[in-house]
């Protein structure tokens, strides 16, 4: 039996490219041990079968921004029952139009972004890309999101102008939004700047119980028609 050679030496031997295309072609995903993917160029290998893929490319693989339809009970942010957990291999909705290749290295160090409440269900952001995390931080409150918000009672006398415009949250009065009715029972919000439990505060003060709020969209970035606790990749290209 033959000494463990790195994974990437046995890349070079195989085709005769260099260390660091080797190690690239490796990080892309595009090798596999034993039939495996096997994403670390350091893993040893002896005599098992390893296979580079004919359409391997030499392109870098992208940091990934991942959107998840957060169920309800999940945190966000922080919490005893992280959403995060959620983004698994065979959660990927089947749907994912975003060409991106499913790679391991995915899952490591994902950054959640854009906080939603606990009760609330709906559009969630999960970054490994810095220029992701710049936009959706330093430029939050500048973005729009647009909620559902299921609810039951009256509404008040001019209720729908005042939570257009009108109403106060934490001491502060809120800035103009957009709001209107979806169905009988359903309003759609689309505000920027939300803070955790403003829409149920909202609601309340115009006499209504909120039931279930489910977040649609985050700026350019809508949850479409993924199923709840699914994920997708945001394509390469997409900005919120």
């Amino acid at each position: 039996m033959s000494d463990p050679v790195r994974l990437a030496r046995r890349v070079i031997e195989l085709t005769g490219c260099s260390r660091a295309e080797a190690e690239q072609y490796i990080k892309g995903g595009w090798v596999s041990v034993d039939g495996q993917v096997v994403e670390d160029p350091a893993f040893r290998v002896t005599a098992e079968a390893v296979v580079v893929d004919p359409a391997a490319q030499l392109a870098a693989a992208e940091p990934a921004t991942i959107l998840l339809h957060k169920p309800v009970g999940y945190d966000t942010i922080s919490g005893r029952q992280p959403a995060a957990t959620l983004v698994q291999p065979d959660s990927r909705w089947s749907e994912d139009a975003s060409g991106v290749r499913l790679l391991q290295r995915h899952f490591n160090r994902l950054t959640p972004l854009v906080p939603l409440d606990a009760e609330a269900s709906g559009l969630m952001v999960l970054t490994q890309d810095g220029r992701v995390w710049r936009r959706l931080s330093e430029d939050r409150d500048l973005i729009e999101q647009e909620y559902v918000v299921e609810v039951s009672g009256e509404i008040a006398p001019y209720g729908l102008a005042r939570l257009r415009h009108g109403l106060e949250y934490g001491g502060r009065a809120l800035p103009p939004c957009s709001v209107s009715w979806q169905n009988e029972i359903r309003l759609r919000f689309a505000l920027k700047g939300v803070q955790g439990g403003q829409l149920r505060h909202m609601c309340a003060q115009v006499g209504l119980d909120v039931v279930a709020i489910r977040r649609i969209r985050i700026g350019k970035v809508s949850l479409a028609k993924m199923p709840v606790g699914m994920w997708r990749y945001l394509p390469v290209g997409d900005r919120f």
